[in-house]
C-alpha cells in the first residue's frame, strides 16, 4: 500500500489524550499502512513533552510514543528542496491576498502537498487557504 495521509499534530497525538476520540483511533489503526508525518509534526511533539517537567508520567509516555509509534512505525517526512519552492510560492500568494499563514502549518501543508497526500487535521480552518485536499477524522 502506497502512503495517502500526512497526519498534523493534533491526530497524531489524539491517542495520547486520557479519553481520546474512538473514531480517530480506529482510522488510525484501520490506515497504518498509508499515514506518515511530517518532520516539523515530529518537532512539535518533542518539544510539547521537553516543556513539562521532566520525569513526570505525562512527560515519559509522550517521548516513548514518539519513540515506540511514530517513529519505530511512520515515515516521517522531511522539508526538501521541492517543499521550501512549493512552499515560498504559497506563502507569497498568501500574503498578497493578506494572509500571514503560521509558519509551521504553511510547512506541514507543503510537505503534505509535495508528497501528493491528503492532510488530516482537526484544525481545518488552519489549513483552508491552502492548495490541499483535507480530512477531518474527527467529524467522522
Amino acid at each position: 500500500m502506497s502512503l495517502c495521509y500526512l497526519l498534523d499534530t493534533n491526530t497524531l497525538s489524539e491517542p495520547l489524550k486520557k479519553i481520546p476520540n474512538t473514531a480517530v483511533l480506529k482510522k488510525i489503526q484501520a490506515h497504518q499502512a498509508q499515514i506518515a508525518t511530517a518532520a516539523i509534526v515530529l518537532y512539535e511533539i518533542i518539544r510539547g513533552a521537553h516543556r513539562l517537567p521532566e520525569q513526570t508520567e505525562k512527560h515519559k509516555r509522550i517521548l516513548q510514543y514518539a519513540e515506540k509509534f511514530i517513529r519505530a512505525n511512520l515515515p516521517v517526512l522531511p522539508y526538501t528542496e521541492k517543499t521550501a519552492l512549493w512552499h515560498g510560492i504559497e506563502v507569497a500568494r498568501l500574503m498578497g491576498l493578506g494572509k500571514t499563514p503560521s509558519p509551521i502549518d504553511s510547512q506541514i501543508a507543503a510537505i503534505a502537498q509535495t508528497n501528493d497526500l491528503i492532510l488530516v487535521t482537526r484544525n481545518v480552518k488552519d489549513f483552508e487557504d491552502f492548495d490541499l485536499r483535507i480530512e477531518n477524522w474527527f467529524d467522522e
